[in-house]
């Protein structure tokens, strides 16, 4: 079996985006994987955060992961800071990369445009999302689109210090799906869809209500053609409903297209917010049954003992490379 990891910050609602470019490949890949899911808290703090609401999100996010399919009896589910190994794996790897290749990262430099300075932590937080992946000899990452930079990053570090320790670390691949996997905001479909955005009918959130989810798509941006068809580079708006709407239908593009032949847009919104609220309603439902229960807490302590496990094993073999302690 292949080891199988990834992560989701605790920060605020995971809206749909979220879900259909990782989570769902989350539950997919449980299956036939040795699978390890973390809720990154470490990295929420590369900005400010209010310690109380950052506790409640760790408990939404890993709530949601049990509530989308992720199952702990075949998953590891646990809580970043819970497992010393990534904080300590990561100042090793700090040590074996170069402000160079950090400065390249595209999501750095568009988090600190416009600031003559940028908190250190959003610069380095890269090499602790590769800490991440390589602290539990990871074969598989399943991230969205745009983590494909940090991918490559963590691969470049892994293959720097095999070469010059000798094997110590296994390099991951990154699986990234096609459909849904880079979902954009419905106000302006040539952004991505965010949690941090102001308008907040430009996302949809797994636990919004179905009044909300309704206002949001049918106010989404199209364009005044009229046509349903698939293009992205033209008809971005009309092309992230048709994506959203595969994804989570099943049906393919092309059916999607034929269907809506010479229908209105508003016909496609409609359709869409039934297949997204019914998609959606069993996710909230199984939501609400653990969110405030102690099965969630018990399955994040035995999940971060089993994690605990793995990276201590990986930290030895680390330090017996690098000539660490006695």
């Amino acid at each position: 079996m292949k080891r199988v990891f990834s992560g989701v910050q605790p920060t605020g609602n995971i809206h749909i985006g979220n879900y259909l470019g990782a989570l769902k490949q989350f539950v997919q890949l449980q299956e036939e994987n040795d699978a390890i899911y973390c809720i990154v808290d470490e990295h929420a703090i590369t900005v400010p955060q209010d310690p109380k609401l950052l506790r409640q999100h760790i408990l939404d996010v890993a709530a949601l992961y049990m509530a989308v399919g992720v199952d702990p009896k075949k998953a590891i589910i646990f809580v970043q800071s819970d497992v010393p190994g990534h904080a300590e794996l990561n100042w090793i790897l700090t040590c074996n990369s170069y402000t160079g290749e950090l400065s390249r990262m595209t999501q750095f430099k568009q988090k600190s445009k416009g600031r003559e300075s940028a908190p250190t932590g959003l610069f380095t937080y890269p090499v602790l999302m590769a800490a991440d992946i390589l602290l539990y000899d990871t074969d598989i990452v399943p991230v969205g689109n745009d983590q494909k930079q940090h991918i490559e990053l963590t691969r470049d570090i892994a293959l720097r210090i095999n070469n010059k320790y000798g094997e110590t670390f296994v390099v991951p691949e990154g699986q990234f799906v096609k459909s849904g996997a880079r979902v954009m905001s419905l106000d302006d479909p040539t952004s991505k869809m965010s949690k941090s955005a102001e308008n907040p009918h430009s996302r949809i959130s797994l636990l919004d209500e179905p009044s909300k989810i309704k206002k949001s798509i049918m106010k989404s941006t199209t364009d005044s053609e009229g046509v349903i068809r698939f293009d992205v580079e033209n008809k971005p708006g009309i092309s992230n409903l048709l994506s959203i709407y595969s994804a989570f239908s099943g049906e393919t593009i092309e059916e999607l297209v034929a269907k809506y032949d010479g229908q209105g847009y508003g016909t496609l919104k409609k359709d869409l917010v039934e297949v997204t609220i019914n998609a959606l309603t069993p996710v909230q439902e199984r939501y609400k049954e653990i969110r405030n229960s102690q099965e969630l807490i018990d399955v994040l302590k035995d999940g971060a003992d089993r994690a605990n496990a793995i990276a201590e094993k990986t930290m030895k073999r680390v330090k017996d490379r690098f000539g660490l302690g006695l």
